[in-house]
Parts: structure tokens; sequence; C-alpha cells
């Protein structure tokens, strides 16, 4: 997100909107699985149509409309956000396929090689230096992804293709000069027209599993726009509120949750090569969790000094 960090050790009452945010993106799940009996691509249109509404509404009680307008006539941002509008698309489509298939523990793997992936993108396109420990954290992850390759190759790409996808998105919303909230509304914008499309499409021409087949499924779809924007918001506030570092170790929540309910919820099977790569994941997380917290301390420090 394109929010500005507090500064380091002021944490002013940001962990509840943090934490909220992650808890819905980790149960988030629960509610796309009671939508498996739609196609995908209308979840997904559903999900964009009904998102928009929701965004002006916030923008109006946060007199960001403004801002909204203004980097609709900034070509070079209009521009930045279109490419970011195609990868939060493809992202919210993969992540919506891997949890009606059944492949849960695939996309919560994708989210924990998520901040590992910002950290090399960090370091390719804005020429930020990796610390020893975060060079090894990225060893580790890459062994476990190899391990994958040999294993389990079948999901890989899901993990994946969430993973550098977010990563991407993010780069692109953190050198774009606008809001996060007024951001997504200007990405809805631009997706609008597709959505529109393709909702009308499975309406009138579909199989009639979605939208208008029924009561629950149409309220269900039309919630997808508060499951997409609520979180969003909650977590900007959080950005404004608390270290981006300090936000760090809160991100893995969403990830953790959603793993747990793949095994004891979804029932999926946990094959020895995902098993071997979660492992060398989480030693990884470990690893450039201890470097984050090791320069926080420092930066805590450093006035006193």
């Amino acid at each position: 997100m394109n929010q500005p960090a507090a500064p380091a050790g002021s944490n002013q009452g940001g962990l509840p909107f943090a934490i909220s945010a992650y808890l819905i993106w980790g149960f988030v799940p629960l509610f796309f699985k009671l939508l498996s009996s739609v196609p995908p691509v209308e979840v997904l249109a559903q999900r964009i149509v009904w998102s928009l509404p929701l965004c002006f509404l916030i923008m109006v009680f946060r007199r960001q409309i403004g801002e909204y307008l203004a980097a609709l006539r900034d070509w070079r941002v209009l521009r930045m956000l279109l490419v970011s509008s195609v990868l939060i698309a493809l992202n919210w489509l993969v992540y919506i396929y891997s949890i009606f298939t059944d492949h849960v523990l695939a996309a919560s793997l994708g989210y924990y090689l998520n901040p590992l992936v910002n950290v090399m993108l960090g370091m390719i396109f804005l020429g930020e230096r990796l610390s020893r420990l975060q060079a090894l954290a990225v060893v580790i992850a890459g062994i476990g992804v190899a391990i994958l390759l040999a294993g389990a190759l079948d999901t890989l790409w899901i993990s994946l293709t969430l993973a550098f996808s977010f990563g991407t998105y993010g780069l692109i919303r953190k050198i774009v000069p606008v809001g996060s909230l007024p951001g997504l509304a200007i990405e809805t914008t631009l997706l609008l027209p597709l959505s529109v499309a393709g909702a009308a499409y499975y309406i009138w021409l579909g199989d009639g599993r979605g939208f208008g087949s029924e009561a629950g499924i149409s309220w269900l779809l039309a919630a997808g726009g508060v499951v997409t924007a609520v979180p969003l918001l909650l977590f900007a506030t959080a950005a404004r509120r608390m270290s981006y570092a300090a936000l760090g170790f809160v991100q893995y929540l969403a990830p953790s949750i959603a793993f747990l309910l793949s095994l004891f919820v979804f029932h999926e099977p946990l094959k020895p090569a995902q098993l071997a790569c979660f492992l060398l994941i989480w030693v990884s997380i470990a690893v450039f969790s201890f470097d984050m917290w090791r320069k926080m301390r420092a930066d805590r420090m450093m006035p006193a000094a």
C-alpha cells in the first residue's frame, strides 16, 4: 500500500486495525467456499462491481474524492494503476480459483513467500540492498521452492503467481503517488467495464448458478465488495499508525490461518514436498523476522545514542 509508515517505534493504536485486517484475510477462504458453485470469473467480476460503490462511500466519508479525481487526470498515474489493476485482478482470480479447487495450502504458501518476494523486487527495481540475514532468508526460501518443483509441481504455479503478482502490485503502488483507497477505487474503475460485461454475461448467458439464481448467492456475491474493501481500509489505517516494520510481523497471521483452515477444516492432503517446503519457509520467515526486529531495535536505540 502507498500509505506512509509511522516513525519507528510509534505504533499509535495501529495494532488492532492490523490484526483485524489480517484476521479477515485469513478467514476469507470460508467466505469464498460458500460461493464454490459459482464460476471463479463471475465471482471476480461481481467482487469488482460491488467494491467500487463501497470505495466511493468511504472516500466521501474520508474526503478523498478530490485525490481520486486528481489521479484520474494524471496520465502517468493512470498508466501505472492500469498495470496494478491487472495484477490485483489476476491475484484475486487465482486466489478464488485456489479456494474453489481445494488448493488453499498452495495459496497460503504464496502469501508466506510474498514478503521475501518483496525483498527481491526491492533489490532488483529499487536498488535496495539485502542484509546478510535477508539474503540467507531468500536462499532458504529458494531451496523450499526447489523442493516443490521436484515433488508438488502441480500447485507451485498458484503459490508463485500469488506471491509475484501481489509483490509486483505492491511495488507499483509503492511508487505511484496516490493513497491506498483512491488507488483501489481507480483500479476498480479501470476494471469496471470488463467486470460489468462479465457479470452481465453470466447473468444472461451463464449456467444459472451465479447472481440472480437465488437470494443467498446474490447477497454473498454483493458482500464480496465488503470483503474486499474493509480489510484494505483497516490495513491502510494500521499502516498510518504503526511502523511498516512492525506491520510486517502481523502479516503472517493471514497465511497461518489459511494454512490451518486447509488442514483442519478443508482437509487438504499435505504432501511430503509441501511439508518440507513449509518448514523451510517458516525457517526463512524466522530469519527474516529476526532481522526486522534487530533493525527496529537499533532504530529505537539510535536517538538515545
